[in-house]
């Protein structure tokens, strides 16, 4: 009797410490970028991305990666959208140089968007 209260409480455990490994990342989100725009001092080619943000809302720091490597980082923030986004998409500023710059990302589904710093 004794062995399966043991049997039970190590299961439960278990459980409880995976459902890490099954929770959703709400600090990403996958974008496309259609043309080549600077992310901080970086200017990235159109492709394929995934920025990743730690920190307070307002004072997040933010990478970009691509294939898994990080190839960009910066400073942003969080903004509240008054709805979910019909779908993902990325603002770009046109820059006095006339260089291109992300500005924003409105994450597909989600009520938060990623501001990013001009850095």
């Amino acid at each position: 009797m004794q062995s399966i209260k043991y049997l039970g409480l190590l299961v439960s455990i278990a459980l409880f410490l995976s459902l890490g490994a099954f929770a959703k990342d709400v600090n990403s989100g996958s974008f496309d970028l259609g043309e080549s725009a600077k992310v901080g001092s970086t200017v990235l080619p159109p492709g394929h991305y995934k920025a990743e943000w730690t920190g307070p809302e307002k004072a997040v720091k933010v990478s970009i990666l691509r294939d898994g490597k990080t190839v960009a980082t910066t400073e942003g923030s969080i903004k509240e959208l008054p709805s979910k986004a019909e779908n993902t998409s990325v603002t770009i500023k046109t820059l006095p140089d006339n260089s291109s710059r992300v500005d924003e990302i409105d994450f597909n589904h989600r009520t938060e968007a990623l501001l990013l710093s001009g850095m």
